[in-house]
């Protein structure tokens, strides 16, 4: 059970889901005319050398594995829906990831940081009041975007195949036989999720930045939440792989409630169609997983 633990992961992207071993990912999707295709590929070397294996640095492997691998596989998933002829790639590929990614920081780390300077200022807060208020902001702009975005059809579909994803995964991890049928019949939520993560990762920097206390200046707050996201996404890390290596224990369920409950926020009850694309890219993750062993 350990190795099934800090094994295997995954990710919902358009139509289909990607899951991800120790030196191999898959990705299965259905096309538009309802086929199931599947892409697979090598881990980079990081993920197999010794630099994965070192407490908080092995944090960043994960930041990375969401940021890089998580926008790759989605933009395979597109590729598949649209086509040779509206194909993302090359320097667009680029531009639209870095402008992704700007957002992201922007939205939830930089605004958040200019609400509590202001706030701080204007209502004469002590500068931890201010960051606290900054991390309460934080919190809050993760959960109302997550719950808005869930209205999207579209969106509704990616959280359909991220409760598809969850099951393959817990189903595996119990023993049962991988069919859409058995699958079905366990839970859309996992304790090592990645909506796990970021709600770790936003409590963590309300308790990170408050701790700061007073900083000279504007500049130096917003240089500070950017600086620092490395380092409490190391400590996030740890702390997730720590509560999933300890679920028997009824303090670390109880620790894990948060988590599961903002899961249900990115997941929706998969159908049977959208289960067997999932058992589609775990078992062709294992067979490329065997072949490399092998």
């Amino acid at each position: 059970m350990e190795d099934k633990l800090i094994t295997y992961g995954g990710q919902a992207v358009i139509e289909g889901v990607m899951m991800r071993g120790r030196t191999s990912l898959a990705i299965a999707m259905r096309d538009p005319s309802g086929k199931i295709v599947t892409h697979t590929e090598e881990l980079g070397g990081i993920y197999k050398s010794q630099l994965a294996k070192i407490p908080f640095l092995r944090g960043l492997i994960l930041l990375w594995d969401a940021l890089g691998l998580g926008m790759r596989a989605l933009t395979i998933s597109a590729n598949t829906q649209t086509g040779e002829d509206e194909k993302i790639e090359g320097p667009m590929l680029y531009v639209t990831l870095g402008f992704s990614l700007l957002i992201g920081l922007t939205l939830f780390f930089l605004v958040p940081a200019g609400i509590g300077y202001l706030t701080e200022h204007f209502l004469k807060l002590s500068p931890w009041l201010g960051n606290l208020v900054e991390g309460l902001v934080r919190l809050l702009f993760l959960i109302v975007y997550i719950w808005a975005v869930g209205f999207m059809p579209d969106i509704r579909r990616v959280f359909g195949y991220h409760g598809a994803e969850h099951k393959t995964i817990n189903a595996f991890e119990a023993g049962a036989e991988l069919t859409p049928e058995n699958v079905s019949n366990y839970s859309i939520q996992h304790a090592r999720c990645g909506t796990a993560f970021l709600l770790t990762l936003a409590l963590l920097s309300v308790l990170a930045f408050t701790l700061l206390g007073p900083l000279p200046s504007l500049w130096w707050r917003l240089a500070s939440r950017i600086l620092l996201i490395p380092v409490i996404a190391g400590i996030a890390y740890e702390y997730i792989r720590w509560t999933a290596r300890h679920l028997d224990s009824a303090i670390v369920r109880a620790m894990i409630k948060p988590n599961l409950a903002l899961q249900l926020l990115t997941t929706r009850e998969p159908d049977l169609a959208m289960l067997e694309v999932a058992i589609a890219a775990f078992q062709t993750m294992r067979k490329a997983e065997d072949k490399n062993i092998s």
